[in-house]
């Protein structure tokens, strides 16, 4: 039987878990048997660097911290080794970041399961999420697709302008 002061110490990690999902926009559990020291190194940078909190956790503190927040849809993929992203801004960043490195690692590294803005995803639609350009890109395109017809519309007054003003001349 563990001791008291281990059981507080696991409840804490729990407690400290539940209140990072509570919080999340998204998170993404992933399973990372046989991605190396370096590759894992490289992935919690790019991860970092994009505010999304990577960690591996013990399935038992995940299922403890899901059932928390109303998630029992999580037990099922909690087997084996278990890494958990959470991101607290954007929705789709942890999933795209994890989804690109999971088709480069050949299978060593899969996708298992996430939430986004309380609503449940499995591996597929994890995958799918992943393919979602960031916020930026979206952005840039919905610019790129109003400004070509503004740009039609400018160079057709501007071409009345000119035939106007050779009529008069």
């Amino acid at each position: 039987m563990p001791s008291e002061k281990v059981l507080q110490a696991k409840q804490a990690k729990v407690d400290a878990l539940t209140d990072q999902l509570k919080n999340a926009a998204a998170c993404v559990l992933v399973d990372y048997k046989g991605i190396t020291v370096a590759d894992d190194t490289q992935l919690r940078k790019e991860l970092r660097e994009a505010g999304v909190t990577y960690s591996v956790q013990k399935n038992t503190l995940i299922r403890l911290a899901m059932h928390n927040i109303g998630f029992e849809q999580f037990d099922s993929v909690l087997e084996g080794t278990t890494a958990i992203a959470i991101c607290e801004k954007d929705q789709t960043v942890a999933a795209r970041i994890l989804g690109e490195f999971a088709e480069k690692s050949n299978g060593a590294f899969s996708l298992k399961a996430g939430f986004v803005d309380g609503e449940f995803y499995d591996a597929d639609s994890v995958k799918k999420l992943s393919k979602i350009p960031s916020k930026e890109v979206l952005l840039a395109q919905l610019l790129g697709s109003l400004q070509g017809p503004m740009q039609k519309l400018a160079a057709t007054l501007q071409a009345l302008v000119d035939k106007k003003n050779e009529e008069a001349a």
